[in-house]
């Protein structure tokens, strides 16, 4: 079986397939989501993992390799023990040298994130070009994918969550309120007036960038969300046609694939 785990600064996301065989394709066995866990060590880690596939029913021992999208450095040679020690193989790390079938047409490659590459990976196998993917994290990250499966680019927003916490932290009479579609567009309670800025007011600069993305790349964009808050924000968008949750992780899955044999001899 294949894990996959995608590092982000707020959640970790697991995905356990099992490999195609000649009678059945690749498949999602098992998902999990937790909180990035900063400090904890490779043991605590381990133990983890060993949890959660037991709440499944699921033997651990099965599992023959590991593929780590990571947007938190300081994890990962917590991540390499941990795969080493309890899954007892070398796991693969998105990073650069890795074949991901993706060229990168920006100014410095390098500085794209793993999570966004992966991201355009399994939007423009699903999807085709162009394409957008919006992921909507810590960070609301818009990536670009043109017809011939190129990234052209994208841009970075402050994610919802941060949005909210800003204003909390900074205005000393608000007080923190469930972030959630509200009822009504004309507040009549201070509640009311805050859900309200927060929730149409993060999907009109969603749809704002959006809007003049597709203008430029043209009428056959096709646009996709996922991360943590995508269901929510996709309900009213203009331009989300698509929430795929499981994007980054399926992701994980070809480029896996796609580096299978080179991964084995080493």
């Amino acid at each position: 079986m294949l894990l996959a785990i995608d590092v982000g600064n707020s959640n970790t996301v697991l995905g356990l397939y099992s490999f195609a065989t000649e009678t059945a394709p690749t498949q999602m066995i098992a998902d999990w989501r937790i909180t990035t866990p900063y400090k904890q060590t490779a043991d605590e880690l381990g133990v983890l993992f060993q949890t959660l596939f037991s709440m499944r029913n699921l033997k651990h021992e099965l599992v023959t390799g590991v593929v780590v999208s990571s947007v938190v450095p300081p994890l990962d040679s917590t991540l390499r023990k941990v795969c080493e020690a309890y899954f007892h193989t070398r796991p693969l790390f998105i990073e650069p040298g890795v074949k991901t079938g993706l060229p990168i047409l920006t100014d410095n490659p390098s500085e794209v994130g793993a999570d966004r590459v992966v991201n355009c990976v399994a939007a423009f196998d699903l999807l085709g070009g162009p394409t957008i993917i919006v992921d909507m994290g810590t960070a609301t990250t818009f990536d670009v994918v043109s017809v011939k499966g190129e990234f052209l680019g994208g841009a970075i927003a402050p994610g919802l969550g941060i949005s909210a916490d800003a204003l909390f932290a900074r205005a000393a009479r608000l007080t923190r309120v469930e972030i959630k579609k509200p009822a009504k567009i004309i507040g009549t309670n201070t509640v009311d007036n805050i859900q309200i800025g927060l929730y149409y007011g993060y999907i009109g600069l969603v749809d704002g960038i959006l809007e003049r993305m597709m203008a430029e790349l043209g009428p056959a964009t096709k646009t996709i969300a996922t991360g943590g808050l995508a269901k929510l924000i996709a309900a009213d968008s203009k331009y989300i046609h698509q929430v795929d949750e499981r994007l980054t992780l399926n992701g994980l899955r070809i480029i896996y694939e796609r580096n299978h044999d080179r991964y084995k001899r080493r």
